[in-house]
């Protein structure tokens, strides 16, 4: 289906069984529910779908279960990382032959190569299936910087470059790269506490966290900002930021399986060497959890 890089997308979390295995049942209810609340895609998976600790074909079973899950009603975009270009470039293959939609294309782990290096790297993606692609900038996470200029050099020899995650943390970006390209590429934001100002500067997409526990508020809080009611997003913003918070610390894949388990959707359970919280840490956090779910707002009423 056609790919189109806006509204929520969830870089949804990986859901467990008991036997760390991929539960898959619970991963296709999950991905309903969240288009059923409004999101427009399903990434997955990413760092929060704890990508990084699934097998080759552990993606590719996740892939088609996504997919036949949602049966055409919403995309399913493939999270692309890998350690080296061969194995990515196989990676991008195997989820268009599993029915995904587009590509989230992610810097080669471990190695911080250059510029040249680099750009070869994700053109090798980019080139390996037709699908819609979206590079994901996250050099606090990667050590990977993808500048403004370097994106504007990609969008000029890639047809299927299609979009950006933004997770520099620095919303300076979206005018940056706009001012370079115009809107040559859709632009979403990566980093959960930071989606209203970047959309106040021309983001029409958002790759968000907290949304696999709290997908009305999630989709509310893009659409009052996308809309301009201010007030409305402003008070909403403020109830959500303790928990959007979460979504930018090292150990956010725990904290946000922690809310999805506290609203009755989900379980804490991840791959090691993540463990789950124990002791003053989880208790630090359910108390903000907590507080937060005692005020959630009705946006029934």
């Amino acid at each position: 289906m056609t790919m189109t890089w806006t509204g929520v997308m969830p870089a949804m979390t990986t859901a467990l069984d008991e036997r760390y295995g991929i539960d898959h049942a619970f991963v296709a209810r999950h991905a309903q529910w969240l288009i059923e609340h409004g999101c427009t895609a399903i990434v997955t998976p990413g760092s929060l779908g704890e990508g990084n600790t699934l097998s080759f074909a552990e993606r590719i079973a996740l892939w088609r279960t996504c997919v036949q899950a949602l049966n055409g009603r919403a995309p399913v975009v493939a999270a692309i990382a890998a350690l080296s270009t061969r194995e990515a470039v196989d990676m991008a293959k195997a989820a268009a032959d599993a029915g995904c939609s587009g590509l989230m294309v992610l810097p080669p782990y471990v190695y911080k190569g250059d510029w040249r290096e680099n750009k070869a790297h994700v053109s090798a993606i980019f080139k390996a299936t037709p699908l819609s692609c979206m590079l994901y900038n996250n050099p606090i996470a990667y050590g990977v910087d993808y500048l403004p200029q370097q994106i504007a050099e990609l969008a000029g020899e890639h047809a299927n470059f299609a979009a950006v995650k933004e997770s520099s943390a620095d919303v300076r970006r979206i005018m940056a790269i706009r001012e370079l390209i115009g809107d040559r590429l859709a632009l979403l934001i990566g980093v959960d506490d930071l989606i209203v100002e970047g959309i106040a500067v021309g983001a029409t997409g958002w790759v968000a966290g907290l949304v696999n526990a709290l997908p009305k508020e999630s989709v509310a809080l893009f659409n009052y900002a996308m809309n301009g009611e201010r007030d409305k997003a402003d008070a909403l913003y403020k109830w959500f930021l303790p928990l959007l918070r979460m979504d930018t610390v090292p150990k956010f894949v725990q904290l946000i399986k922690l809310v999805q388990h506290e609203v009755g959707m989900g379980n804490p359970r991840v791959r090691p060497p993540r463990l789950e919280l124990t002791g003053a840490e989880l208790e630090a956090a359910l108390a903000v959890i907590r507080a937060a779910l005692a005020s959630r707002p009705n946006l029934t009423a």
